[in-house]
């Protein structure tokens, strides 16, 4: 008899119009390796999402590639973003990015935070 390890699969992805904005966003910053997705206590849910302009890789890294666009996010966050889809969408006169988390249990009113089980 012999035992398996299981290896659990974690993805981020980005939609078409994110990558876009992203590589767009990259070509006028020559210093930036990639996207950060941060992950910080905030708000009335809990936990509230920041994307940055990462400008090194840290040995707590995990990089994800999506179509020519690196995402990095800390080993630590990775729990709270599994799964997550990230867009870049246009409201009105606003463009902003938007997440869609599968393993969000609830988000404030207004937005600014979410909460996971």
């Amino acid at each position: 008899m012999t035992a398996e390890v299981f290896t659990p699969t974690v993805a981020v992805t980005m939609t078409d119009s994110a990558v876009k904005h992203v590589r767009k966003q990259l070509e006028k910053k020559p210093e930036a390796k990639g996207i950060r997705l941060a992950i910080r206590k905030s708000g009335c849910s809990g936990f509230k999402y920041e994307t940055l302009w990462a400008e090194s890789i840290e040995a707590d890294d995990r990089v994800f590639h999506v179509d020519g666009v690196d995402i990095i996010v800390k080993e630590e966050h990775l729990p709270l973003v599994n799964g997550i889809e990230i867009d870049f969408v246009t409201v009105g006169v606003n463009s902003m990015f938007q997440y869609r988390n599968p393993n969000a249990t609830a988000e404030c009113g207004c937005g600014e935070s979410f909460t996971v089980a």
